[in-house]
């Protein structure tokens, strides 16, 4: 089906909702799905952005303007996993336990407003990945309409162009959680290192940053076009210095460069008694 057809359906979705409450972070999805909850059902879409140490701190305020663009109402909440000692832990399902935080705190303002509906910004895409979260969003009866429209996320930057909206190139956002390997606990410490590494690699003007955490060691991902500005000594050794001065003693650049989901290729996936696992690979 022809990208038009698949935002006409979006349009219908939403339309036979008549009201949502749209879980929106500013990224490429989330934005692209309150525009169009915006312009189909104006005040009847509600948008909560949730901010807490696992959100990276240079988005808030252009996920603010990213609204205020839109024109569309939003509530901004706290949410604390690290409260929760399985979040902590960082198990393989570790997703499934923030966005069971995240979503019990949104059904709470949807309630008291009186929104019967609860949508996110998962697309066609995030079927093909291990994402543990979306169990939360099952239980909790979160439906996610680009999905069921079965927009991908080259389609969704497409439309977002056509639409006008900043993030249409933005680059892929992800809590700073996913920065940790399976089994390494998650601390404030280590993401405020994290955030202020990435920051810098924002300001240096590299794209699709990921600071990988691992105890003592920092690996780093960004746009494989990019990888080689790291043999310039100049580059190079501001990064140091600055990775050095946060803690961390070894710092190593990915040559593969970003990719979506690197951090679940340790995973592999097994049927038990017809039952899907996942597990680790050793």
């Amino acid at each position: 089906m022809e990208v038009t057809g698949k935002y006409d359906i979006l349009k219908a979705i939403l339309s036979e909702m008549g009201e949502v409450v749209v879980a929106y972070s500013g990224g490429v999805d989330s934005a692209f799905l309150l525009k169009v909850a915006h312009d189909v059902l104006g005040d009847k879409a509600y948008g909560v952005l949730a901010i807490s140490p696992t959100y990276p701190s240079r988005e808030f305020e252009k996920a603010k303007e990213t609204a205020a663009l839109i024109g569309a109402r939003i509530k901004i909440i706290e949410t604390n996993e690290l409260e929760e000692e399985k979040f902590r832990t960082n198990p393989v399902n570790r997703c499934y336990f923030c966005k069971s935080e995240l979503f019990t705190k949104i059904a709470e303002i949807a309630e008291s407003k009186q929104y019967i509906n609860l949508v996110d910004g998962s697309n066609f895409d995030d079927k093909g990945d291990y994402r543990p979260g979306m169990k939360a969003l099952s239980e909790k009866g979160i439906r996610s309409p680009l999905q069921e429209a079965e927009l991908t996320k080259a389609e969704i930057r497409q439309l977002s162009k056509g639409l006008g909206l900043p993030t249409w190139n933005k680059d892929a956002l992800a809590c700073l959680s996913s920065r940790f390997p399976y089994g390494e606990n998650i601390d404030i410490e280590k993401l405020r290192m994290v955030d202020v590494i990435e920051n810098y690699l924002f300001d240096l003007g590299f794209r699709n940053i990921r600071a990988r955490h691992q105890k003592n060691t920092l690996k780093i991902e960004v746009s494989p076009e990019q990888i080689s500005r790291f043999f310039q000594d100049e580059i190079r050794l501001q990064v140091l210095a600055k990775a050095k001065a946060l803690g961390y003693k070894y710092i190593t650049v990915d040559l593969e460069g970003y990719r979506q989901g690197s951090m679940n290729e340790v995973l592999e996936q097994k049927k038990v008694n017809g039952l899907d696992l996942v597990m680790e690979r050793r």
